[in-house]
């Protein structure tokens, strides 16, 4: 039987969620956000991304693989050592690291902020400061790739996880150009093997 998720320590799962993410694509918002980078300006060089709550790398990896700058962020140490070992790391002089949580995260100015299904393990009290923190490190014509999680979602009821209501999420990017906004709702099985109620809104939005 899985664990209640009133109680779930997800502390305790990072180290094996990086493994089974393991040699993953990179995440379709960040695909999205690149191409239209790349569409806007192809020959632009010295683009800088944060990437937040980075894992083991799929995302950081391509990144660096198209020359950009990153600065990849998450709070447990094992996702530097796994995105570190890894066959496909390319361009490791543009690559900085940092070990953080949400709340003591200071962003750096940046062209695109990279979220992939992080945010909702922000601390409700925590999200809105630092949502603002996020927006403000945008540089104009910067992007936001990521995901929120839904209220529909079967973690919503984690009083330690962040989900938002369809209308709340827009709320948040109302100082964005909203380029994606995918509302996703189905059951089907997390990184683990657990069957879940998903409810998922994807993001790629532009600093206005």
């Amino acid at each position: 039987m899985s664990e209640s998720p009133q109680f779930r320590n997800f502390e305790e799962i990072w180290p094996d969620y990086y493994k089974a993410m393991a040699g993953k694509v990179p995440r379709d918002t960040l695909l999205t956000a690149l191409e239209h980078f790349e569409r806007e300006n192809p020959n632009q060089k010295g683009r800088f991304a944060v990437d937040l709550g980075c894992g083991e790398g799929r995302d950081t990896v391509e990144l660096l693989r198209r020359g950009w700058r990153v600065l990849a962020i998450d709070g447990h140490p094992e996702a530097f050592e796994r995105m570190l070992a890894r066959q496909d790391l390319e361009n490791v002089e543009l690559l900085e690291t940092k070990l953080a949580k949400f709340q003591d995260i200071i962003l750096p100015e940046n062209d695109l902020v990279n979220a992939s299904f992080c945010l909702p393990f922000c601390l409700p009290e925590y999200f809105s400061e630092f949502w603002e923190k996020i927006v403000q490190s945008i540089r104009l014509g910067g992007r936001f790739s990521g995901q929120l999680f839904g209220d529909r979602d079967a973690w919503a009821k984690i009083p330690t996880n962040t989900h938002h209501t369809k209308e709340q999420a827009e709320k948040l990017l109302e100082q964005l150009e909203i380029e994606v906004f995918t509302e996703e709702e189905e059951d089907r099985k997390t990184a683990l093997e657990e069957m879940k109620h998903w409810h998922i809104f994807h993001i790629v939005a532009r600093r206005k």
